[in-house]
C-alpha cells in the first residue's frame, strides 16, 4: 500500500546490554518455571467452561457415528474442515465448547481487543471467502465476524455441534473408531479425530498465595464480565466507575485492556514483572485502490513475505510487504547491507552478528519511545523492556503508555519478587504493601507451553492397548511431520508440533488442513479403515527433527521468563513444539514430496 522506509535506530553499546539483559532475566527468574501457574479448577471452573456469550440450552445427548471429528472452531478447526469440503469430504462434525465458531476470538472479547499481526496476512482464507479486511489490524469482533463467514461459506454451522467440552478420546480397536466423550453425555463415535483445540484454548492462573481468598470479583480477561463492568469492546467500563482495579499480567491482553479500565474506574493497579515491548500500533483503514489491484495468490505472497522477515531474511532490494515491528529487523537489516554494499562479503556467521546489532538498536528505539511518552521518570524506567526482540510476544498499542501519565493509575513493579506476593481478602500484596482493590482482573495468559494434558483437558486419551498420549508423549514428541503418531490410529494433530513454523498461525494451520484432506480423502477413496505412521517412520522424522534443530541457547538465555522460552525452564519444551527449523516453505516441500509419492508412504493402512 506505500513504500516501507528502515526506521531511524540510535547506536549501542552491546556489551553493557547483554549484561543488563541477563540481570533483568535473573531477577526475574523464579525455579519452579511453569509451576508458578495454576489451572483453571476450584472455585475457577467458570474461567474455562463457563460462556459469558451465550446461554447453554438444555439438550438430549447425541448418539452418532461419524467419519471425521474436529476438536475445536476456531481458526484450526474451521480451515481444516474447510479443507475436508473442499477436498470432498462432508461427514464431519466439529465440536466446540464456545457457543459459536471463532476460538480466541469468540472468548477473547475484551474492551480494545485488535489483531497484532497484519490482517492481510492472518486472517485466513480471505481469498476463498472474497472478503477483505477493513483497516490492517482487525479489531476483535472484526475476526469474530470473520469466523462466522467461513462457518457461513462452507456450510459449517449444520455441522457443528457447539456449547459442547470434549473430555475424553478413547480408541475402540473392535469397530475402528474413538469414542468421543462430552461434558453432555453424548456417545460419538468417529472414525477419524482432528485435533484443533489451538494454542490459546485454555486460560491459566497465577499461582499466587491466597487466590481464592480474595472476597471482590474476579475474572479472566478471555471471559470478560461486561455485566460487571457494564460497556462493550470499544469500551465505556462505566461499571467500574468508583471501583479500585487491579490488573495482573502485562501481555498482550494486558495492554489492550488497560486504557479503557483507566479511563473509567477510580483507580487502577497494574502489577508487571516484566515490560513488555510496546511498539506504535499506526493502524490505517484498507486502501480501496490497493485492494482493488490485488491479483489471485496476493494472500500467500504477503504471507511468505511476512515470514521472510521473522523467521528468514530479506534479499537484496526485497520489499517490506508488512511494515511494522514484526519487520522492523529484517527491514533494517536489509537497508543496512545494501547501504554499505555488505552482501558481497556476507557469511552466516557476518550475517548472525549484524542481525544481532539491528535488535539491539530496534529495542533501544522502543526504550527511548517510553522516555519520550511516561513524564514519570521511576515509572518510565519500569516500563522499558530489556530483553532481544522476540523474547516476548511484542505488543502494539498507541493507548498504552500515555495511561501512565494519568492521576489514577499506578504501575506496581513486582520484578524484585519475581511477582506478586500474596493476594489477601481485600487486595494484593506487593514488596509489603497491600493494595485493597474492588475487582481482580487476571491477564495471564494461555496454557501454552505447560503440560499437554493441562493443555487439552482431555482424560482419558487412549489409543492402543490403552496407551496414555501423555505417557506416550512424556519424553518428547514422537510424530511423523507433526500430524500422526504411532499407536494412535486416524489421530491427526495441529498446531506446534514437530511441524513447519511462520509467523502467521493461520498459515501453518491451512499447511497442516491441506494434508490431512489430501490424506482423508485418499483414505475414504481407496477404503482404509485405519492409519498409523511406522515405527520407522516416525523414528526417522524425529531424528530429522534433532539433526536439523537450531540451538538457540544463546538468545533464550538472555530472554526474561515467559511463555516463548517456557519460563525459564531448562527443558526442551518449546512454544514451538520442537520445529521443523529448514523452515515452513522446506516442510511444505516434504509434504508435497511425500503427496508426490502417491502411496501414503510410512503410514500402516488397514482396510
Amino acid at each position: 500500500m506505500h513504500d516501507c522506509a528502515p526506521t531511524q535506530t540510535p547506536e549501542v553499546d552491546l556489551s553493557a546490554l547483554r549484561d543488563r539483559y541477563l540481570a533483568e532475566r535473573d531477577k526475574r527468574l523464579r525455579t519452579e518455571g511453569q509451576g508458578q501457574y495454576r489451572v483453571t479448577e476450584d472455585g475457577f471452573d467458570s474461567f474455562y467452561e463457563g460462556d459469558p456469550y451465550t446461554a447453554v440450552v438444555p439438550r438430549e445427548p447425541i448418539t452418532e457415528e461419524i467419519g471425521v471429528a474436529i476438536l475445536g472452531g476456531g481458526w484450526a478447526g474451521l480451515i481444516a474442515a474447510a479443507r475436508l469440503e473442499e477436498a470432498g469430504v462432508t461427514d464431519f462434525r466439529i465440536i466446540e465448547l464456545a457457543g459459536d465458531f471463532g476460538g480466541a476470538w469468540y472468548w477473547n472479547r475484551y474492551p480494545g481487543i485488535q489483531c497484532d499481526t497484519d490482517s492481510y496476512a492472518y486472517l485466513p482464507l480471505l481469498e476463498e471467502t472474497g472478503y477483505m479486511p477493513i483497516e490492517k489490524y482487525a479489531r476483535g469482533d472484526e475476526c469474530f465476524e470473520h469466523a462466522q463467514r467461513i462457518g457461513k461459506h462452507y456450510n459449517l454451522y449444520e455441522r457443528a455441534i457447539f456449547s459442547t467440552l470434549t473430555t475424553s478420546l478413547e480408541w475402540d480397536e473392535p469397530s475402528g473408531h474413538w469414542k468421543v466423550g462430552t461434558n453432555r453425555g453424548d456417545d460419538i463415535r468417529a472414525r477419524y479425530v482432528i485435533m484443533a483445540q489451538g494454542p490459546f484454548n485454555k486460560p491459566k492462573l497465577p499461582g499466587i498465595p491466597g487466590i481464592t481468598e480474595f472476597e471482590g470479583h474476579t475474572f479472566h480477561s478471555a471471559r470478560w464480565d461486561y455485566e460487571y463492568t457494564g460497556g462493550g469492546m470499544k469500551g465505556g467500563l462505566d461499571g467500574l466507575a468508583g471501583k479500585k482495579v487491579a490488573v495482573i499480567g502485562t501481555g498482550a491482553s494486558g495492554i489492550q485492556i488497560v486504557p479503557h479500565i483507566a479511563r473509567s474506574a477510580e483507580h487502577l493497579y497494574v502489577f508487571q514483572r516484566t515490560p513488555s515491548y510496546i511498539y506504535e500500533r499506526g493502524d490505517v483503514p484498507t486502501d480501496q485502490d490497493w485492494a482493488a489491484s490485488l491479483q489471485p495468490g496476493w494472500t500467500r505472497e504477503r504471507k511468505r513475505n511476512f515470514h521472510t522477515a521473522a523467521f528468514e531474511a530479506f534479499a537484496p532490494g526485497q520489499p517490506d510487504l508488512i511494515c511494522d515491528g514484526w519487520t522492523e529487523v529484517s527491514r533494517n537489516l536489509e537497508a543496512h547491507l545494501s547501504a554499505t554494499g555488505g552482501w558481497a562479503t556476507l557469511t552466516p556467521e557476518k550475517f548472525m552478528e549484524l542481525r544481532e546489532i539491528e535488535d539491539y538498536k530496534a529495542m533501544e528505539r522502543v526504550r527511548q519511545r517510553v522516555d519520550e511518552i511516561v513524564k514519570d521518570p521511576e515509572t518510565a524506567a519500569a516500563l522499558k523492556p530489556y530483553y532481544r526482540f522476540l523474547c516476548k510476544r511484542p505488543c502494539f498499542n498507541d493507548d498504552y503508555l500515555p495511561t501512565f501519565n494519568r492521576d489514577n493509575v499506578t504501575l506496581v513493579d513486582v520484578s524484585k519478587t519475581k511477582g506478586v506476593e500474596r493476594i489477601t481478602a481485600k487486595g494484593i500484596i506487593a514488596d509489603g504493601v497491600e493494595h485493597e482493590v474492588d475487582c481482580i482482573i487476571f491477564a495471564s495468559g494461555f496454557e501454552i507451553t505447560t503440560d499437554l494434558d493441562r493443555r487439552l483437558g482431555i482424560a482419558p486419551f487412549t489409543g492402543k492397548a490403552g496407551l496414555s498420549l501423555y505417557d506416550h508423549w512424556a519424553e518428547g514428541y514422537k510424530t511423523l511431520h507433526g500430524l500422526t503418531t504411532r499407536g494412535f490410529p486416524n489421530v491427526f494433530f495441529t498446531g506446534f508440533i514437530q511441524g513447519g513454523v511462520t509467523a502467521s498461525t493461520t498459515d501453518m494451520f491451512d499447511q497442516q488442513a491441506n494434508h490431512i484432506a489430501y490424506i482423508l480423502a485418499k483414505t475414504f477413496e481407496s477404503g482404509v479403515t485405519a492409519l498409523e505412521p511406522t515405527e520407522a517412520a516416525v523414528a526417522q522424522w524425529c531424528t530429522t527433527v534433532k539433526e536439523t534443530a537450531v540451538d538457540n541457547t544463546n538468545f533464550e538465555r538472555e530472554c526474561t521468563p515467559g511463555y516463548y522460552n517456557n519460563e525459564g525452564e531448562k527443558t526442551r519444551r518449546s512454544h514451538l513444539g520442537d520445529p521443523y527449523w529448514p523452515g515452513f516453505y522446506a516442510m511444505e516441500d516434504v509434504l508435497q514430496a511425500w503427496r508426490d509419492a502417491g502411496d501414503l508412504p510410512g503410514l500402516d493402512l488397514t482396510k
